[in-house]
């Protein structure tokens, strides 16, 4: 199968499970457009970059790419109760290296997925990748006219989409979700995996995956079966936890973390309702439907753990699971302090020596990134212009640049208002009281405290003014800044020349602190374009993030980087905090 007909590839799914056998089907879609292939396929891009399609064209770069449908059920971990959900795969013949894989969404059972969600992971799985995060790549994103009703919100205002096909590339597509279609009937919902009981395929699938991805621990342990399992076992555990570091170092939030988003490879994979941190927040929900915050910025290395967890159960009876849990306690923290603490180093400018106190440092400057509603992105990116010296005339210009990272009392206010009704609230409230077992059943506890503290801060923010806010926030910033020189002072100690240390701090800050990310407004500006047929602004932002620590000073004002804001058509760098109508946006 060649990647041209991949694109047209469509799956009848059904609703039940059918064994030893797969269903698969392809639909033409209406008058395609290609909106951007990347350079990542085997030969260069047509001239054009938007081009129509029909079905008898031919794509020459992507001839090398065969494909296998391969449809397996994956039972997975989601949002509780949780739920067994079907997923498709296409796998590729690994002598071109790279797979391709054509997704298709489920959530109306049509295999159809559309040009918003399509435009967000292309871009978003460019972007990781260009920020040096482990991730699948996108080879193509192909739109057309063909329409699919869908209900973005969930609120009972459906509407028509356009039709489009992402290409996903990676050496395999395989989750830990795969191995648990083995799994006994879970406790809560009653149902078993569609393999259940069939420990041959486990077997088989086991082989498969270590045999052609992690060779090195195949030949190294060919002849013990249970020491090869676990050292592959292993592996997978320190790929994901190096893979979560990088997410909490540039403020990534998955969204929806279930055991079938997550690669056995270590890759980021599955791009739907994520986000970047733009003001710092470690409770940070990008994801809408997650009304528990399960999935929450701060518990994402908890969640990719638990789903470890899950994994080492699904692998038994070949690595018995209380050798797998022994591996995941010995490993997960550890490899994901390692590897958190070296790169917020980098990030803070830390080049020499390495101390304890560090992870202290760090704590205190998240916390404080927190009690002002700094943005994230921008506020590391900062600290590499901070003069070092003690008595430097750039102090007091750096801390008025740091001030307007800080969120203003209209941010705040924005981001801290209230959700429910108070009637609602109110009502909710007296059923705790009254019933507080029928409350409990309603699995309303989080969201309800998480209501009441948007109501107090509220409150404090109403009695605050503009004022006391920035010498609230100034204080803050001392404190940290102090602590951060003494730390720097101690790092220039272990080096020889100052200059040199300087121009080595500065190298390495800029080349761990991005100075763009995808936020979420900056793919809403490229996907409300695109709506209208422009394709220019998906190009323009692909192309800035393919280059995310770019800091020449230019940049600021680079067609490439800015947005119009609002109707006195001042232009607003896609590298600075995002606009206020940013905090209206929801993803799901």
């Amino acid at each position: 199968m060649y990647l041209f007909h991949i694109v047209y590839c469509f799956c009848g799914m059904t609703r039940k499970t059918i064994h030893t056998s797969v269903h698969f089907m392809f639909r033409e879609m209406l008058k395609p457009r290609l909106i951007r292939p990347l350079p990542v396929l085997s030969s260069p891009p047509p001239p054009a970059p938007e081009m129509p399609l029909s079905p008898s064209a031919s794509f020459p770069w992507g001839s090398v790419y065969w494909g296998l449908p391969h449809s397996p059920l994956l039972t997975l971990h989601a949002f509780p109760p949780f739920r067994v959900l079907p997923g498709i795969l296409v796998f590729g013949d690994s002598s071109p290296a790279h797979v391709v894989n054509s997704v298709f969404g489920f959530r109306q059972a049509d295999g159809r997925k559309v040009l918003r969600s399509s435009i967000r992971e292309f871009l978003c799985s460019e972007a990781m990748f260009h920020l040096g995060v482990p991730t699948t790549r996108a080879g193509a994103c192909v739109t057309s006219e063909s329409t699919v009703i869908r209900d973005v919100f969930y609120d009972g205002n459906p509407k028509y989409e356009p039709c489009t096909v992402v290409l996903r590339i990676a050496s395999t597509f395989i989750r830990f979700g795969s191995f648990e279609i083995f799994k006994s009937a879970d406790e809560h919902t009653g149902r078993a995996g569609p393999s259940v009981g069939r420990n041959d395929i486990r077997v088989q699938l086991l082989d498969y995956v270590i045999s052609s991805f992690y060779p090195e621990i195949q030949a190294a342990h060919a002849s013990d079966r249970v020491q090869r399992n676990a050292a592959f076992f292993r592996e997978v555990t320190r790929r994901t936890a190096w893979m979560v570091a990088e997410w909490q170092c540039v403020g990534f939030c998955h969204g929806v973390l279930n055991t079938d988003n997550m690669s056995i490879l270590g890759l980021t994979i599955d791009y739907g309702p994520f986000g970047f941190l733009d003001r710092y927040d470690p409770d940070h929900v990008c994801n809408a439907s997650d009304n528990t915050g399960r999935y929450a910025y701060s518990k994402q290395p908890e969640v990719c753990k638990w789903n470890l967890q899950k994994l080492a159960e699904a692998l038994q009876p070949e690595l018995p699971l209380e050798l797998g849990e022994a591996i995941l306690a010995e490993e997960f923290d550890v490899e994901f302090q390692r590897h958190y603490m070296q790169k917020m180093r980098r990030k803070l400018g830390l080049v020499q020596v390495e101390l304890e106190e560090d992870r202290a440092l760090v704590s205190k400057l998240l916390e404080t990134m927190h009690l002002t509603g700094a943005d994230f992105t921008n506020t590391f990116f900062l600290l590499s212009s901070f003069p070092v010296e003690l008595e430097s005339p750039g102090l007091a210009e750096f801390l008025a640049r740091l001030m307007e990272q800080c969120a203003s009392l209209e941010e705040l206010r924005l981001a801290f208002r209230p959700q429910m009704d108070p009637r609602q609230l109110s009502m909710m409230l007296m059923l705790a009281q009254s019933n507080p077992q029928l409350f409990a059943l309603m699995g309303t506890r989080v969201g309800i405290a998480r209501e009441l503290e948007r109501v107090e801060q509220q409150s404090r923010l109403e009695q605050l003014s503009m004022a006391e806010l920035q010498s609230r926030n100034q204080g803050h910033w001392a404190d940290w800044l102090q602590a951060y020189r003494a730390r720097l002072d101690k790092d220039l100690e272990g080096a020889g020349d100052a200059a040199a240390w300087q121009a080595e701090r500065v190298r390495v800050m800029h080349a761990n602190n991005p100075k763009y990310v995808l936020r979420n407004y900056i793919a809403q500006n490229a996907i409300e374009a695109a709506e209208r047929g422009d394709f220019s602004e998906v190009r323009r932002v692909l192309k800035l993030l393919e280059n995310p620590y770019h800091c020449e000073a230019g940049a600021a004002t680079d067609p490439e980087a800015t947005e119009a804001d609002g109707a006195d058509g001042r232009q607003r760098s896609y590298s600075s905090k995002p606009p206020l109508w940013a905090a209206e946006l929801c993803v799901t």
